[in-house]
């Protein structure tokens, strides 16, 4: 760091995070409700907030910030709720329908579900127009392009009122000049209309995920230029002397010119930023795999690094739309604090996806809600403080959390209030654990090489549960989970992928000379980008991946390579790579076929310095922090035990704390199951680990610990 201080803000759905750190390795975490209709509100609450704390004004904190960073779900939330802008699409002429044609069929999970209903096109029929123009799949030109056409759609889109346009055209990525020339018409009769020109924003093979990343990014620019602008505006107000950077979804921070038009990064840029936060919390240990978990009041998201490196994700659907940009694999669902308990018609317990939400929120929060939530089953089972939340200023009712569970499950199931409480919370880990399988062992990786890190406020009630589901043996918990993706972003590096089409077989010397003169010429714009930006050349790192496939295969998987210069003796090494990852996600390779690549890759990054670790003092003893104990429910016949309960505020570097237990941060609550032990580590994070010779019952382990 630079300055003095550096912001992470981190816009959630019902919170909106803060993580403040100063050159001294001060670290806090602060929280304000998020103010969807006007984002600005929620930071100006938070600054506020942290001045009624601090006492430093938002100007001071502002004009003396070496970096401002902002990860927003204005994006997320506006496909969620199909709230963006009125958007027209300009396709060559018979093609205006790939959208809705997609591959053919519907996406993996629906494919032969007939009653499935059809996405909901975010450019509809009516406002999808047709150019008499065609590029071969050799990029040479077959129908010059019509440009009345391209003026007839504008006459249309201006009449319907349309905001943004896309532009994308068959085998455009192999000769772009017909769209850029659409696009200088569109310009020309629509000067404030948003255009997207698709093989400028996915310059990769495949027309059906190059047309719908466009018709994306084009339905969210209005939205998130008129957001950076605010927020820009905003900062600039309060003194800023840096740019607010944006967190992207390809998990590095970008300019708000660069997200305004290149949008469809913005989608998930909150959960993006965990995996950076997991591994530098892993760092002195030397954790480079890691799987982290979010638990929020509605979604529970799961990310992972392996070797260092996060998992990214390319040409997915997207909350129901094909998006082909490189994306943090994040992987979310319905199990969060609100999700609510019910019973199927088969008389079976389950969990979400529904949830209370915020408003009325869980019935223990006695502001109307009436239906159990997790957050009712974890009070109920004593996990929780019973006086209140974020150091008491959310008061719990447990005789309402108890009432919701009795009327709309015990009673119903015939079984007690105790055992209800202990399935809704077994149910909702196992459909956690699913989803961590899914971003784990689906693709080919086993949990149990992997260290658990814990994210979220309501995660830590549920985190030695789902290790032991899993298999896992070490548990990472920061002091700032509920803030992690905030504190991910104040330590994560500028980043920009460059893309080109490929097509071209891994065999001679002119194929490999064409791989190298692609790469060499993408990273040259990369690092003249950056070094625009202010990064010296030794602060520039480049990584590679290329789309690569046997030949006579329909879909490719990515490779991730080092840079090094393309010579036809190197295409072995590339051969290697792609039959070592194939090997990897599908146990088998081909060495004796030959292989293609389709496309290719460069993530140039500018390493940004980072701040100082934080540093907790050492220890009194464990015995120092102890508040007393409260009755606590670990097994399924829903019998308590008095169990101890810990002031985190009051624990030191060293402290050891054996479960069953809890650990009460200011926002987020530890419950360390039987047969675990925590230990605080002077970077503030408690590590988790099996005890060597934990106790068969939680009674008896309970007598270690009070002892």
């Amino acid at each position: 760091m630079q300055n003095q201080y550096r912001l992470g803000i981190d816009a959630g759905g019902t919170f909106t995070d803060f993580i403040l750190a100063d050159r001294k390795g001060g670290v806090r975490i602060f929280k304000a409700l998020s103010t969807p209709n006007d984002p600005t509100a929620a930071i100006r609450n938070g600054l506020k907030v942290i001045h009624e704390e601090t006492g430093l004004s938002p100007e001071h904190i502002v004009s003396n910030a070496d970096l401002c960073i902002n990860g927003t779900t204005v994006g997320l939330n506006a496909l969620i709720t199909h709230n963006g802008a009125k958007t027209g699409l300009i396709a060559t002429k018979g093609h205006e329908d790939s959208i809705e044609i997609r591959l053919g069929h519907k996406e993996d999970g629906y494919r032969y579900d007939a009653e499935y209903p059809p996405a909901t096109m975010l450019a509809p029929r009516y406002l999808r127009r047709g150019v008499s123009e065609r590029i071969l799949s050799n990029g040479t030109i077959h129908t010059p392009m019509n440009e009345e056409d391209v003026r007839e759609a504008c006459r249309h889109f201006i009449r319907e009122g349309v905001e943004s346009v896309a532009i994308s055209f068959v085998w455009s990525v192999l000769h772009p000049e017909h769209e850029a020339r659409a696009g200088e018409i569109v310009r020309e009769m629509m000067p404030d209309v948003r255009l997207t020109i698709g093989s400028q924003l996915y310059p990769q093979v495949r027309e059906y995920t190059r047309t719908s990343t466009a018709i994306v990014n084009a339905y969210l620019a209005p939205i998130l230029q008129r957001y950076v602008a605010a927020i820009d505006a905003y900062f600039q107000s309060l003194g800023a002397r840096h740019p607010v950077r944006y967190f992207q979804s390809n998990g590095g921070l970008a300019l708000g010119k660069v997200v305004a038009n290149q949008s469809v990064y913005a989608i998930n840029s909150g959960p993006a930023s965990a995996p950076q936060a997991a591994l530098w919390l892993g760092e002195p240990w030397g954790l480079k795999d890691i799987i982290t978990v979010d638990m929020g009041g509605t979604s529970f998201d799961i990310t992972l690094t392996r070797d260092g490196r996060a998992n990214v994700s390319k040409n997915i659907d997207f909350l129901r739309y094909r998006i082909g940009i490189p994306m943090i694999q994040v992987e979310t669902l319905g199990a969060g604090g609100g999700s609510i308990g019910w019973i199927d018609t088969m008389g079976l317990m389950q969990m979400g996806p529904q949830s209370a939400g915020s408003e009325p929120g869980p019935a223990c929060y006695d502001q109307g809600g009436t239906k159990p939530t997790t957050t009712d089953a974890n009070i109920v089972l004593g996990y929780l403080n019973p006086d209140g939340l974020v150091g008491g200023r959310l008061p719990l009712n447990v005789e309402k959390a108890r009432l919701a569970i009795k009327t709309h499950l015990a009673d119903p199931l015939g079984i007690s209030v105790e055992t209800a409480a202990h399935g809704m919370f077994t149910i909702v880990n196992n459909n956690m654990v699913n989803a961590i399988r899914r971003v784990s062992v689906e693709r080919g990786y086993d949990p149990r090489d992997f260290a658990l890190n814990c994210a979220g406020g309501a995660t830590g009630a549920h985190i030695t549960a789902l290790a032991r589901e899993m298999g896992i043996r070490k548990v990472l918990v920061s002091k700032l989970a509920s803030g992690l993706c905030a504190f991910g972003q104040i330590i994560s590096d500028v980043k920009y992928n460059y893309m080109a089409p490929a097509p071209v077989r891994l065999e001679g010397a002119e194929a490999a000379a064409h791989l190298d003169k692609l790469f060499n010429e993408l990273e040259a714009r990369g690092a003249e980008d950056l070094q625009s930006d202010g990064f010296a050349e030794e602060k520039i790192n480049i990584r590679r991946s290329l789309d690569m496939r046997y030949v006579g295969q329909v879909h490719e998987c990515t490779v991730d390579v080092d840079p090094f210069e393309v010579t036809e003796a190197a295409l072995e090494r590339l051969k290697d790579a792609f039959h070592a990852r194939h090997e990897e996600l599908y146990t088998y390779s081909e060495r004796q076929s030959a292989v293609e690549v389709v496309n290719v890759e460069s993530a140039i990054t500018g390493a940004v310095d980072k701040p100082a670790r934080m540093t907790v003092a050492p220890g009194k003893g464990a015995k120092f922090a102890l508040k007393g104990t409260r009755e606590m429910i670990f097994n399924a016949e829903g019998i308590s035990h008095a169990t101890p309960v810990y002031d985190g505020a009051l624990l030191g570097a060293g402290d050891v704390i054996s479960g069953p237990s809890v650990i009460q941060e200011i926002t987020t609550t530890i419950v360390i199951e039987p047969g675990w032990v925590a230990e605080l580590d002077a970077s503030g994070v408690y590590v988790l680990t099996v005890e060597a010779k934990a106790g068969s019952t939680a009674s008896s382990v309970r007598t270690v610990e009070v002892a």
